[in-house]
């Protein structure tokens, strides 16, 4: 179970939470599951070997069955380690619509962005999200809230059952993601903000692409982009 960590959160959650810090750019990848030992994988940003291991080994020691393989958004420190969940487990990445360009161009970023080239190819995108899908596993339910900005195609992923959220780059504790990258957009980032601000319970836990989890009445209180 993931552990709270902000402020005087105590609720229990009925889903085990693991998250790894992948990459160069310490990006936060989530395998959640639930007492039906069914899971997602969300952000699968493991770029070194030791990383891609570490997620395998977790599968298997805790006799998990991948079921979906999420992106918030088509980033490539959020996509690294594709290739790894499609030969291991035959999961092809699902995304919003929006981010298919940046998709299709993850090599171009990785060595544009990171001066990484990277010589495996990733898997095809195997369902494209849109805002309001449903994604389920075990006894829990995911839905896609689409929040453009950091990228046109970036998406919440919202567990109403445990008022969980993982936020991808959208939202961070007391920050937000950068607009400046290609397709970014600073209003666009502000407006879904907005709407998630007014659309989800408060005391939602979010956690995002990097860095701590936090709560939304903490962003709301403190982060000065909420306001």
């Amino acid at each position: 179970m993931f552990p709270p960590e902000t402020g005087k959160q105590s609720r229990i959650i009925m889903l085990n939470i693991q998250r790894f810090v992948c990459n160069p750019f310490q990006e936060n990848c989530y395998i959640v599951s639930d007492d039906t030992n069914e899971a997602v994988i969300i952000d699968c940003g493991a770029y070194f070997k030791e990383e891609r291991t570490a997620l395998v080994n977790y599968i298997q020691e805790k006799k998990l069955t991948p079921k979906h393989l999420l992106a918030t958004h088509g980033h490539i420190d959020h996509n690294f380690g594709n290739d790894t969940i499609w030969e291991q487990y035959g999961l092809k990445p699902e995304l919003c619509t929006q981010d298919e360009r940046l998709y299709q161009g993850l090599k171009e970023q990785a060595l544009r962005l990171c001066g990484i080239s990277i010589e495996y190819d990733f898997p095809p995108v195997g369902r494209f999200l849109d805002d309001k899908d449903i994604i389920e596993f075990g006894n829990h339910r995911l839905s896609v809230i689409h929040t453009p900005g950091h990228s046109p195609g970036s998406v919440f992923l919202y567990c109403q059952e445990e008022k969980l959220a993982f936020s991808g780059d959208t939202l961070f504790k007391m920050s937000i993601g950068r607009t400046d990258f290609d397709f970014g957009s600073f209003d666009d980032i502000m407006d879904s903000l907005g709407m998630i601000r007014n659309t989800l319970p408060a005391d939602t836990i979010v956690l995002p692409g990097h860095g701590q989890q936090t709560t939304l009445a903490e962003e709301i209180r403190s982060n000065p982009f909420m306001k």
